[in-house]
């Protein structure tokens, strides 16, 4: 019974950490840079 529990707070300590992570969930990939064309 101890073990449930203790298994039930780490799991939710688990999740509740996860909670209100922003930003992109990848990594982005490297983009080659822009030049402006001449006028």
């Amino acid at each position: 019974m101890h073990k449930r529990v203790m298994a039930l707070m780490l799991l939710s300590l688990l999740t509740l950490a996860g909670c209100g992570q922003t930003g992109p969930l990848y990594m982005p990939a490297d983009e080659a840079p822009q030049t402006e064309a001449a006028e």
